[in-house]
């Protein structure tokens, strides 16, 4: 039976895209769930509690908890929401919650197959260092002008992460890696240490 991981990120386009980047994981089905207005500090504990009681015979095997650090300290970004919501959830929620997180955003993964992205979006990706992607700033910034006249929405991200070949990025992009490995085999990367 395939494992069944319910991945927590901020938004519309991580809901459509990450089932693109995760595709190639076997043996394992991965669910995206989105808080309102991108709020996962304020919405993760209601929406784990959902998760967790809304299907008593198909509950996941666990939680991944996805935020965009946006260049900060990944301690920092992650460890207030991991100590926050070891105490506010109830006991009786008995699922692994673990923490991932991208770099900026989950934009910057799109670049470390610049072959594919290239191809997706007909055009040169300008003066982005591929090699290091972790560290673009502002990828979403970057993609929405290298997309420009054409607007970035949601459906076009999904659109470009179809194109993409997830173990290319898995192969360039060490935050992608880590999230990989959280989904796959439950290697929390948020922080060192698991509460649950």
């Amino acid at each position: 039976m395939a494992r069944y991981v319910v991945v927590l990120a901020s938004g519309e386009t991580e809901l459509r895209a990450l089932p693109h980047l995760v595709s190639h994981l076997q043996g394992t089905k991965v669910a995206v769930r989105t808080p309102p207005n991108g709020d996962i500090v304020n919405h993760a504990e209601r929406i784990i509690k959902s998760i967790w009681y809304e299907d008593s015979f198909h509950r996941p095997d666990k939680i991944v908890v996805l935020i965009d650090v946006d260049g900060k300290q990944t301690e920092d970004a992650v460890d207030s929401l991991r100590a926050d919501l070891s105490v506010r959830l109830p006991a009786a929620i008995n699922v692994r919650v673990l923490y991932a997180y991208a770099q900026w955003h989950l934009e910057a993964w799109y670049f470390a197959d610049a072959t594919n992205l290239r191809e997706s979006l007909q055009r040169d990706l300008g003066r982005v260092d591929t090699s290091r992607t972790d560290e673009i700033e502002n990828p979403k910034l970057h993609l929405k002008n290298l997309l420009r006249p054409r607007v970035y929405t949601a459906s076009v991200s999904e659109e470009i992460a179809g194109t993409l070949k997830p173990q290319t990025i898995e192969g360039r992009s060490p935050s992608f890696k880590r999230f990989v490995e959280t989904v796959k085999n439950g290697v929390d990367h948020g922080a060192e240490r698991d509460e649950r």
